[in-house]
């Protein structure tokens, strides 16, 4: 396993699938779509910014893929932005492949969404729960769909923390704090979603993946610190490019192999760079109980039921 070279020349034959990629007008997201595009997927990347959808687009198109690309506005900070998307989906889709909750915001000051969320729990978590739950009739309509969701290796550092989940006010808040919590809670979620599966024998599965370190433009709230530009000569050591951080993710969502409740991430030091393998998070988010009451509360705070 270690020695395994997957690489983009690994994806099979995607003509006819439908495939969602949030976030997929730069870094991960957009070498996914990239990629899907390329093997035949009807794409359709959601994004904050139709504009720049455009742009990453027609930067796609230029090598002529085998598939198509549609940009549809999604803003997981906005619950009604959510809404508005899966409604206008169906209204074009019966069928839903792959859906990769790739989207997310790393490490940014205190804030909140919309909704009054944590902004990164509220994006990196409750708005990927909220539209895998408004697109749960067509997932789990399609047979062997996935749902795909980027976690990061910062999960290892994430407590769930209940009594005080979306650090009110700010009181406890630190960006590192919240941001490994959305990234545990991303996979309490599809490990949670796969036991779902399972126990209602649909014929579905739910993936994880982690990019490693790389150099995506979530990286913009920390290249003004002091400590980034005295190890930036080095990062050549620690990060990799965007093309390859997103294969574990572009593995998980395409590798015929794969299977229910698998994680993977790069295969080198400390699973920072690498080629995509199978991995394991830590025990914290393989604790059901845990998954259970996220579960609860995310149908409560997104009001969306799953009805599984």
């Amino acid at each position: 396993m270690k020695n395994e070279k997957w690489t983009t020349a690994d994806i099979p034959d995607l003509t006819g699938k439908v495939i969602i990629v949030t976030g997929g007008n730069s870094g991960l997201g957009y070498e996914s779509v990239k990629a899907f595009a390329q093997n035949g997927a009807e794409v359709i990347m959601a994004c904050r910014s139709v504009e720049k959808g455009e742009v990453a687009r027609a930067e796609i198109m230029k090598n002529k893929p085998n598939g198509k690309i549609k940009i549809m506005p999604l803003d997981l900070m906005d619950l009604s932005s959510v809404r508005n998307f899966t409604d206008k989906f169906k209204e074009n889709y019966n069928r839903l492949d792959v859906l990769l909750n790739n989207a997310g915001i790393m490490i940014p000051p205190y804030g909140l969404t919309k909704d009054g969320f944590e902004s990164q729990i509220g994006t990196n978590h409750l708005g990927h729960f909220a539209l895998t739950g408004l697109l749960k009739d067509l997932i789990v309509k399609t047979p062997k769909s996935r749902v795909v969701s980027t976690s990061s290796i910062a999960h290892k550092s994430g407590k769930m923390g209940f009594n005080n989940f979306m650090f009110a006010n700010g009181n406890g808040y630190t960006p590192m704090k919240a941001y490994g919590r959305s990234k545990l809670a991303n996979l309490l979620f599809i490990y949670e979603l796969q036991r779902r599966f399972e126990a209602n024998n649909i014929n579905s599965i739910a993936v994880a993946a982690h990019p490693g370190v790389s150099q995506t433009n979530l990286m913009r709230f920390i290249e003004g610190k002091f400590y980034y530009r005295l190890l930036k000569p080095l990062s050549s050591f620690f990060l990799q490019s965007a093309a390859m951080g997103a294969l574990p993710q572009l593995r998980a969502a395409v590798d015929p192999n794969v299977q229910g409740g698998d994680y993977y991430g790069p295969n080198g030091f400390n699973e920072m760079k690498g080629s995509p393998v199978k991995v394991k998070s830590i025990p914290a988010s393989y604790n059901t109980e845990d998954a259970k009451q996220l579960w609860k509360l995310s149908e409560k705070l997104t009001d969306i039921n799953y009805n599984f």
